[in-house]
């Protein structure tokens, strides 16, 4: 839910891998850090999902003069409602059943320091008045308290919502909008950043050899300019989750095209005209990622069958990718193959076998999937699980 990071001071981001970039969008959001992380100003990131808002927000830490306390991240779209305003102002003992002991929240335990409120567009109405408190008083009560506590705490929030849309619908707080939007930081998703792929690609790789010890041989050519002409609806996130496991699963043999498109699916090369992608919601890109993800361990299945069996794997030089024995071990084992259920069923299986995996435990379940807590919720209603 959320987490702390003890900071060393710092004048460069050398440690911070997606902070990697030669595009004229990624030169100025560096500069509007450098102009802002000196000052006390409350900071609002903007971006889809997976472009690297939570770097960013580091970023403007380290580079402040509170780097030397700590920064405190809180993704308000993971905590449920009921305990979120617990989580944030803290709570007196006995303020409610299960409050055994008085508890800080995260605002006194970034005192003096740095507090990163991730997905802020979730928050609850009767929470958001507690925080514009804080903002603009410095002070505020924990849950069951009468004592104000008085706190000196830089805010940074994050979205990849609206909020001006959340404002007209009712559904954040006009006055707390115009409190933290003093200072706004656009960062462009990835597909609008085609110069920042391959630094980014060539960080990430550095960084998994490295973790894993692996010799790599690296990237053609032509597997650059794959990467640079494919849409990463997932943003950063979705490259690098892309470069650890093909480096991994490929042992560290040089990567071409027909290499990346058996591995982040050939159904994406119909996704590569901007537009299309562009004005797709963020569900439906959380949809996808999920999609191409059950396409990868479908794939990975049936090179497993291969092998076991002793039957030839898919080659990557060309474009048969399957041998007739894995098209009928396929048939066989499954009545319904994944190409012919739709998009619904897909995920619903895959939510179902991701709560199986975590117990129901279903925070962490959200986590692996890479959706909020809040969506999955939702999405369990949808489908009838809940």
């Amino acid at each position: 839910m959320a987490q702390q990071q003890s900071e060393k001071p710092t004048d460069s981001f050398s440690d911070t891998g997606e902070l990697v970039g030669e595009s004229a969008a990624f030169l100025q959001v560096m500069e509007s850090i450098r102009q802002v992380a000196p000052t006390n100003i409350t900071v609002l990131i903007t971006g889809e999902s997976g472009t690297g808002k939570e770097m960013i927000a580091r970023a403007i830490h380290e580079m402040s003069s509170r780097r030397d306390k700590s920064l405190f991240t809180v993704n308000c779209g993971a905590i449920p409602e009921g305990i979120l305003e617990s989580e944030l102002f803290g709570h007196e003992k006995g303020s409610f059943t299960g409050a055994v002991e008085m508890r800080k929240g995260y605002f006194e335990l970034a005192n003096e320091g740095t507090l990163f409120l991730d997905e802020i567009g979730e928050m609850p109405l009767s929470t958001q008045v507690k925080l514009l408190r804080v903002l603009e008083e410095k002070e505020f009560m924990r849950v069951g308290g009468t004592k104000i506590q008085r706190v000196d705490v830089r805010l940074l929030a994050a979205t990849n919502k609206d909020l001006e849309t959340s404002v007209k619908k009712g559904e954040f707080r006009n006055d707390l909008f115009y409190r933290i939007n003093a200072v706004k930081i656009v960062i462009p998703p990835l597909r609008e950043r085609k110069k920042d792929i391959r630094p980014l690609t060539i960080r990430f790789a550095e960084e998994v050899c490295k973790t894993n010890h692996i010799q790599f041989e690296g990237f053609t050519e032509d597997g650059f300019d794959f990467m640079q002409n494919y849409a990463w609806p997932g943003n950063i996130r979705e490259l690098r989750n892309v470069v650890e496991r093909i480096i991994i699963l490929e042992k560290g043999r040089l990567i071409d095209r027909a290499m990346l498109e058996v591995h982040i699916g050939k159904e994406i090369e119909s996704s590569r005209n901007l537009p299309v992608i562009a004005h797709k919601t963020s569900d439906q890109a959380e949809r996808e990622l999920i999609y191409r993800v059950l396409l990868d361990i479908r794939m990975a299945v049936e090179d497993i069958h291969s092998f076991i069996l002793g039957q030839p794997t898919r080659t990557y030089n060309g474009t048969n990718l399957r041998s007739p024995f894995q098209a009928e071990v396929r048939t066989q084992t499954s009545p319904l193959p994944d190409d012919e259920r739709t998009l619904n069923e897909i995920e619903k299986i895959h939510i179902e076998k991701t709560l199986d995996r975590f117990g129901g435990n279903r925070r962490k379940a959200a986590k692996s999937l890479g959706i909020g807590e809040r969506t999955l919720y939702r999405k369990l209603k949808e489908y009838g699980l809940d």
